[in-house]
């Protein structure tokens, strides 16, 4: 195990619509081959831009193996609606943690990683030092919807960093 990522979910940005005129939605994240091991946040009632501002955490273990966000419409008497699904790519994060930066004065941007179509960000993405720690802010593009995009942070809390 490399560590723990901690992925706060900030909010949804104009998320499709699945209901007669509104969602409930909320965000579902795991690894792809770890799909039992499913981390939530809680269900935001009638938003399709909804605030959560939590934070879920998953081992990760392979850095090659994407962490797929995926959000959903909670219904009550059906199955949940599938409203996108967006993948995280952790690796220029790791890249920039194994150069082993520290005591940079904070707010330094380290590094930015620009859309393309290998990666779901829907603009570019700052790994910054803050606080005596990195993170990366990224708003991810929801992929299979008509629309939506998420706004999450990820941190790592790293066992080891691979060399």
């Amino acid at each position: 195990m490399l560590g723990l990522v901690k992925i706060k979910v900030c909010k949804g940005i104009n998320l499709p619509v699945r209901d007669s005129i509104s969602s409930d939605p909320y965000v579902a994240i795991t690894m792809a081959d770890q799909a039992y091991l499913l981390v939530k946040t809680s269900v935001k009632k009638n938003s399709c831009n909804p605030i959560w501002n939590e934070e879920l955490t998953l081992a990760l273990k392979d850095p090659d193996i994407p962490i797929v966000l995926s959000v959903y419409d909670k219904d009550t008497f059906t199955g949940d609606d599938k409203m996108g699904v967006a993948r995280i790519d952790i690796k220029p994060y790791l890249e920039i943690l194994k150069m082993g930066l520290q005591g940079l004065p904070n707010g330094v941007k380290v590094d930015r990683v620009q859309p393309s179509k290998d990666n779901c960000l829907a603009c570019e993405s700052c790994i910054i030092w803050e606080n005596g720690k990195m993170t990366q802010d990224m708003i991810l593009r929801l992929q299979d919807a008509e629309c939506g995009e998420v706004e999450v942070q990820i941190e790592l809390i790293p066992k080891c960093i691979p060399k």
